[in-house]
């Protein structure tokens, strides 16, 4: 029941979003009877290539600790969100249920798991829905090494719910 009232009110905060006026569009409904408000919903990016970048340098191996975004091309993972690991480095990998808490007001919190070889520093994180702006929620990413305390994530997402 808490994800059906949470899904409506995402609907509607999305609703409101694509009825605010902007440059260009018209507040009536269009000559062939769309409304302008399903043709700007109908041009948001809903999925596509993912690049984020994350400085971790609060992040020991400890479960609670987190990395911090510092760049994403994907406007819900904002700068300044957190990836909360669940568990403890094991000697070898790094294998743990995340959370990605965008900050700000709201219940904004995508649900995953990282995997990530100490050996080739590299490893894989998916994650499958969420709370908020990340309801329906799907990447997969590779994980990189960059240098200092900075990792990437590289590979693909989308907000489509799974049949």
């Amino acid at each position: 029941m808490k994800f059906v009232i949470v899904g409506c009110l995402c609907a509607g905060a999305l609703a409101a979003t694509g009825c605010a006026d902007g440059p260009g569009l018209a507040t009536g409904p269009s000559a062939s009877g769309v409304t302008p408000r399903l043709t700007a919903l109908s041009a948001a990016p809903r999925s596509g290539e993912l690049h984020v970048k994350k400085e971790c340098s609060q992040f020991n191996g400890n479960a609670g600790e987190f990395c911090t975004i510092t760049s994403s091309n994907v406007k819900e993972i904002e700068a300044g969100a957190r990836v909360i690991y669940a568990t403890s480095n094991g000697p070898t990998a790094l294998d743990t249920d995340v959370v990605l808490d965008a900050p700000g007001p709201g219940n904004n919190k995508a649900v995953g798991h990282c995997h990530v070889e100490f050996s080739t520093l590299s490893g894989v994180c998916t994650f499958s829905g969420g709370t908020g702006k990340f309801t329906h929620f799907q990447a997969s990413a590779q994980v990189s090494y960059v240098s200092g305390f900075d990792w990437a994530w590289d590979g693909t997402y989308s907000f489509e719910p799974q049949n």
